[in-house]
C-alpha cells in the first residue's frame, strides 16, 4: 500500500511538470474460488515490457507512467490459471481500468496445495480478513500456528491479544473473563463441553492439523448467540481443493521431569487412551481388578498423523473435493509439589506430593465439499476426538502428611493414593450449504454433536502412620484410615451430552452499499449425568499395611468379608438396589441429574456503506429455556428436586467501521448481551477431589423463596459491551492496533469457597454489578526483508491492561449460604496484565528454508476463587512461558522440526490469602498439586508430503 501511495504521488508530479502524454492502468483482482473475494499478491506485468506490479491486500493494483498504446496484461499467481488480457488501450493522460477474476488451475497443483486454501491460512490473508470484517475480530491462521509451534487450539488462541491460558489446563480467559463468559463454535455452530466442570469444550483437543484458522470475536453482532460476554472462539476446519496430495508426519519428545522417573499409570487403560471395561458393571470391575497402578517403561512422547485431499472437476463445472486427516499424540508429565486443603483451618496438608500424568489425543476428521456450480455449494464435515488423561497421585510421600480428622495421628503420617482415568469422546457432524440467486444469498448449516465423558474406576486409598513404612522396623506398620466407609473407595462417573443445532441466514444485497441479513438460530441440548461410589469398609482397624506398593494383595476377593469376623474388608454402596443389602452387593447411582437447554432466536441486521463508513445495526430476539432435574445426596431430603428458567431477550447491537485511509480503520461497537448459567453451575452435585470440593447451585436459575436473602428470581446476567478500536494495516502481514473496551455485568456469577468445615466451592450471584475496563495494543512488524520482499526477521507483540471491580453482598442465604467481609473485589479470572510476544527469523539457503521462532507469554496474578467469611481469595500466581520452535524446510516435500517448550519452567502456584501470609493450596481448575514446575519438553518431528 505504501508503494501505491508513492506511485500515486509520483504520477501527480509527473503530470504537473508536463509529462501528461503517459497514462496508467489500474484495476482489481478477485478470486472466483472464494466468492470473488479480493486476491492479493498477484503478479501483473505488461507483456513485452519491464513494467509490472502486484495486487495489494484489497486486490487492487496500479501500473503508472505507461506510454500510450495497445498492450497485453499478464496476471499470474501460483495455483491459478495465468490470464492474458489483450487490447488494453492506454491513452495520454487517462486511466485505464482492467478488472479480472482468477480461477484455479487444477493441472498446476501437482506440487502445491491450492492457493485459495493457502490464502485463508496465511498471516497476510488473516489480516486481510480482519481488515475487511464488519465486526471486531482477530484471526490466527494455520501458517501462523505452525510458525509459532501451537500444537492445538488452546495454544493458538493464547497468542491473540487479550487472551491467556491457564497453566496445567486448557482453560482460556478472554479479557480476563473465564469459561462461563466464553463461547466456542466449530464452523460457526456450537460445540458441546467434554467436561462436567466446564461450559466450553477443551480447546486443547483440537490439533492444528484440523484447523484452517481460528477467529476470536470480542465484540458482539446479532448473528451470534446472545450468551456472549467475553467473546466467541470459532474454529474453522481445514478443507482442500486441488489435484491431490498426501502428507504424513511423525515426531517424538521428552519431558525433562518425566524422563528420569519410574512412571506409573492407572491400571486398565490402553496406550491410545481407551478403557476396555466401560460397559461392565462397576461392582464386577471392583471384584475382578485391583487398585495398584501399573509401571510404564520409557516415558517418551510420540505423535504421528496423516492427511490428504483430492478434487475432481466435472464437465458441467461442478467440483467434488475431499479432505481427511487423522493424528495421535501422547504426553508424559511428572509434577512434584504440595497439596493443601485450607479453609478456616488446615484440613489436610501434604508438603511432599507427586503426580504422574499420561495424556492422549486422537483426532480424525473428514470433509467433503461439493461445488454444484458457481452459485451452489455443499459441505459435510465430520470430526471425532478421543482424549484421555491418566493420573496417578501419591500424597504425603515423605511420611509427614497431616489430616485434622485422622484417627491415630493428626500431625504426621497421613498418606493418600489417587489413581484415575478420564476419557472423553466427542462426535461432531455438520452439513453446510451456500446458495446464490441474483441479489439473494442463502447460507445454512445443521449440526449434531454427541459427547461421552467417562471417569471409570477412580481408586483412592487412605493410610495413616505412613512414616512407619520408612523405619525398617517390621513391628511398626502403616494402617488404613477408615473414619467412614468411603475413605478408601472406587468411583465411577458417566456423562452423555447430545445437541442438535442449526442456523440459516438470508442476505439481500440491494446494491454494493446496502445489504440486509435475516436469520434464525436454534440449539437443543441435553445432558445426563450419574455417578456411583463403592467404599472399602475396613473390618480390622488395626490391620497392618506391610507393603504400600502392593495393595492388590489386600483388596482382592479372597479377603472380602462375607461373614461376621472374617475377611479384611467389606464393600459398601450408598444407594442400594431395593431388596438387596448395601454390603457386598451392586448398587444404584449415588447422584444423577438431567439438564435441558433450548435456545431459539431470530435476528436482522443491515450493512450500510457510505464512502468511508460501514454501519451495521442489528437486533436479536432470543428465547431461553433451561431446566435441571437432580437427585443428589448432599442436600438430604431436599436432594430430589428441580429448577428451571424461561426468558425472552431483546439484544440490540451496533458495529461501525470508519476507513480513515485505505490502510487504517476506526471501529466502534456497542451491544447488550446476556450470560446464562451452565448445567455444572446449577446442578448441586459435589465432586470431591483429594484436597478440594466443587459443586453447583440451583439458585442461579432464580428463586422467589421469601426466606432467601440476596437471592432473587434472576436467571441470567445482563451485559453491556463497548469497544473502540484503531487498526492500521501498514504492510504485508503487518499491523498496529489499539483498543479500549468496557463492560458492565449485572448479577455476576463467581465461584466462591464456602466458609465452613468442607470448604466446598460453589457458584453464586455475588453482587449487583461488575465493571471491566481495559486497553489492548497489538503490533506486528517485518524487520528485515530480502530482495524478493520475503520476510527474514519479524516480530509481534500484544498486551492487555485491565481493571475489574465488582460489588459483593454482605450475605447470601439460599439453598447454600455465604458472606463476604469486603464490599468490593476484582472479578474472578481477571489478570490486570497479559503479554504475548514472538520473534521469527526465516533465512533462505537455496532450497533450505529454516524458520526459528521464539514465543513468549505472560499473565499476572488473578483470582481463581473468591473467599467468603474470613477466608481470603485463592490466587493463581503469575506465569511466564517461553518456547523455541525451529522449522527446517529441507525441500518442498520434507521438513525436520525441532522444539523446546517451557524454557523458563516457572512454578505453577495457587495460594490462599490469609492474615498470616499466603498458604499454598490446590485449585479445582488446576492439578492435584501446587507449587510445581512442569519441566521442559524437547521434541523432534519429521514431515513429508507425497
Amino acid at each position: 500500500m505504501r508503494q501505491k501511495i508513492t506511485l500515486t504521488i509520483l504520477l501527480f508530479f509527473t503530470f504537473i511538470i508536463g509529462f501528461a502524454q503517459n497514462g496508467s492502468i489500474v484495476g482489481k483482482v478477485q478470486d472466483k474460488e472464494t466468492n470473488n473475494d479480493p486476491l492479493p499478491f498477484v503478479n501483473i506485468t505488461v507483456k513485452g515490457t519491464s513494467k509490472g506490479t502486484t495486487s495489494d491486500l484489497d486486490g487492487l493494483y496500479q501500473i503508472p507512467d505507461v506510454a500510450p498504446g495497445t498492450y497485453t496484461l499478464i496476471f499470474s499467481f501460483v495455483g491459478y490459471k495465468t490470464q492474458e488480457v489483450e487490447n488494453v488501450i492506454v491513452n495520454a493522460g487517462k486511466i485505464t481500468n482492467v478488472d479480472v477474476i482468477m480461477t484455479v488451475n487444477a493441472a498446476a497443483l501437482d506440487q502445491v496445495v491450492i492457493t485459495a486454501t493457502t490464502r485463508k491460512v496465511s498471516e497476510a490473508a488473516t489480516l486481510l480478513e480482519q481488515k475487511k470484517s464488519k465486526d471486531i475480530v482477530q484471526i490466527i491462521g494455520a501458517e501462523e500456528l505452525a510458525r509459532k509451534g501451537a500444537g492445538d487450539a488452546a495454544a493458538a488462541v493464547s497468542k491473540i491479544s487479550g487472551i491467556s491460558r491457564q497453566e496445567g489446563s486448557s482453560n482460556v480467559y478472554v479479557r480476563g473473563l473465564g469459561d462461563r463468559y466464553l463461547n466456542t463454535t466449530f464452523n460457526g455452530l456450537p460445540l458441546p463441553s467434554n467436561d462436567i466442570n466446564k461450559k466450553n469444550i477443551e480447546l486443547g483437543l483440537f490439533a492444528t492439523d484440523v484447523i484452517e484458522n481460528i477467529s476470536v470475536s470480542k465484540a458482539y453482532s446479532s448473528k451470534q448467540y446472545g450468551d456472549f460476554a467475553a467473546g466467541n472462539v470459532n474454529i474453522n476446519s481445514k478443507d482442500y481443493k486441488g489435484k491431490g496430495y498426501v502428507e504424513a508426519f511423525v515426531g517424538t519428545s521428552v519431558n525433562t521431569n518425566a524422563i528420569g522417573e519410574d512412571f506409573v499409570v492407572s491400571e486398565g487403560s490402553g496406550f491410545f487412551g481407551d478403557y476396555a471395561r466401560h460397559n461392565q458393571n462397576p461392582f464386577a470391575v471392583i471384584l475382578s481388578h485391583g487398585v495398584d497402578p501399573e509401571d510404564v517403561s520409557a516415558p517418551i512422547n510420540v505423535n504421528f498423523g496423516i492427511s490428504g485431499g483430492k478434487s475432481w472437476d466435472f464437465e458441467n463445472g461442478s467440483r467434488l473435493s475431499v479432505f481427511g486427516t487423522a493424528s495421535f499424540e501422547n504426553g508424559y508429565e511428572y509434577r512434584r509439589g504440595e497439596a493443601t486443603d485450607f479453609t478456616t483451618v488446615e484440613k489436610k496438608a501434604f508438603e511432599d506430593a507427586e503426580e504422574f500424568e499420561y495424556s492422549t489425543t486422537t483426532t480424525a476428521m473428514g470433509t467433503v465439499n461439493y461445488k454444484i456450480d458457481d452459485k451452489n455449494k455443499l459441505k459435510f464435515n465430520s470430526l471425532f476426538i478421543n482424549s484421555s488423561t491418566n493420573e496417578v497421585g501419591y500424597f504425603g510421600i515423605d511420611g509427614q502428611g497431616r489430616n485434622r480428622d485422622a484417627i491415630l495421628n493428626t500431625d504426621e503420617g497421613f498418606y493418600q493414593m489417587n489413581a484415575q482415568f478420564d476419557q472423553n469422546q466427542v462426535y461432531v457432524n455438520q452439513l453446510i450449504g451456500n446458495h446464490k440467486s441474483g441479489k439473494f444469498e442463502l447460507d445454512w448449516a445443521a449440526g449434531y454433536n454427541f459427547v461421552l465423558a467417562k471417569q471409570p474406576d477412580r481408586r483412592r486409598i487412605s493410610i495413616e502412620n505412613y512414616q512407619f513404612a520408612f523405619d525398617n522396623d517390621p513391628t511398626t506398620n502403616p494402617t488404613f484410615f477408615s473414619n467412614v466407609d468411603y475413605d478408601n473407595q472406587r468411583y465411577f462417573q458417566d456423562i452423555d451430552d447430545t445437541e442438535f443445532n442449526g442456523r440459516i441466514n438470508l442476505q439481500y444485497e440491494a446494491n454494493e452499499n446496502f445489504k440486509l441479513n435475516f436469520g434464525y438460530n436454534a440449539r437443543s441440548k441435553e445432558r445426563n449425568f450419574e455417578n456411583i461410589r463403592y467404599g472399602y469398609d475396613i473390618i480390622d482397624s488395626d490391620f497392618a499395611v506391610t507393603d504400600v506398593n502392593n495393595l492388590d494383595a489386600v483388596f482382592n476377593p479372597s479377603n472380602l468379608s462375607l461373614s461376621s469376623g472374617q475377611g479384611i474388608y467389606a464393600i459398601k454402596v450408598i444407594n442400594a438396589i431395593p431388596t438387596l443389602s448395601n454390603t457386598n452387593r451392586p448398587g444404584l447411582p449415588e447422584n444423577t441429574y438431567t439438564g435441558n437447554l433450548d435456545l431459539f432466536a431470530g435476528y436482522a441486521d443491515a450493512e450500510i456503506k457510505s464512502d468511508k463508513w460501514l454501519i451495521v445495526p442489528g437486533i436479536r430476539f432470543e428465547s431461553f429455556d433451561q431446566s435441571i432435574s437432580y437427585d443428589v445426596i448432599n442436600l438430604g431430603n431436599n436432594g430430589n428436586s428441580s429448577a428451571s428458567a424461561y426468558e425472552n431477550f431483546i439484544l440490540p447491537s451496533l458495529n461501525i467501521k470508519y476507513a480513515l485511509t485505505e490502510e487504517q480503520n476506526l471501529r466502534l461497537s456497542a451491544s447488550r448481551t446476556v450470560s446464562l448459567p451452565e448445567f455444572k453451575e446449577t446442578a448441586p452435585f459435589v465432586y470431591i477431589d483429594v484436597t478440594n470440593r466443587i459443586g453447583g447451585n440451583p439458585d442461579l436459575l432464580g428463586s422467589n423463596n421469601p426466606d432467601f436473602i440476596n437471592v432473587s428470581d434472576v436467571s441470567y446476567s445482563n451485559v453491556l459491551n463497548f469497544d473502540l478500536k484503531y487498526e492500521w494495516f501498514y504492510g504485508k502481514g503487518e499491523i498496529f492496533s489499539v483498543s479500549a473496551f468496557a463492560k458492565r455485568i449485572s448479577d455476576p456469577v463467581n465461584r466462591v469457597v464456602a466458609f465452613d468445615a468442607t470448604g466446598t466451592q460453589r457458584y453464586f450471584r455475588t453482587g449487583e454489578e461488575a465493571r471491566v475496563y481495559g486497553i489492548e495494543v497489538e503490533f506486528r512488524k517485518n524487520l528485515l526483508q530480502n530482495e524478493d520482499e520475503e520476510t527474514l526477521l519479524a516480530a509481534g507483540f500484544n498486551t492487555t491492561l485491565m481493571h475489574t471491580e465488582q460489588d459483593l453482598f454482605d450475605v447470601i442465604q439460599g439453598t447454600y449460604s455465604v458472606n463476604f467481609r469486603n464490599d468490593k473485589d476484582e472479578l474472578q479470572g481477571a489478570s490486570p496484565i497479559i503479554i504475548n510476544a514472538d520473534v521469527s527469523y526465516s533465512p533462505t539457503f537455496g532450497s533450505y528454508k529454516p524458520t526459528g521462532n521464539l514465543v513468549f507469554s505472560y499473565f499476572s496474578d488473578r483470582i481463581d476463587a473468591l473467599g467468603s467469611g474470613q477466608l481470603g481469595n485463592i490466587i493463581e500466581k503469575a506465569v511466564p512461558t517461553l518456547d523455541f520452535i525451529l522449522k527446517n524446510k529441507i525441500s518442498d516435500k520434507f521438513e525436520v522440526n525441532f522444539s523446546i517448550r517451557n524454557i523458563l519452567n516457572p512454578d505453577i502456584k495457587y495460594v490462599r490469602e490469609t492474615s498470616g501470609g499466603d498458604v499454598l493450596v490446590t485449585s479445582t481448575n488446576g492439578k492435584g498439586v501446587s507449587g510445581y514446575d512442569r519441566g521442559r519438553n524437547i521434541g523432534l518431528q519429521l514431515k513429508y508430503k507425497f
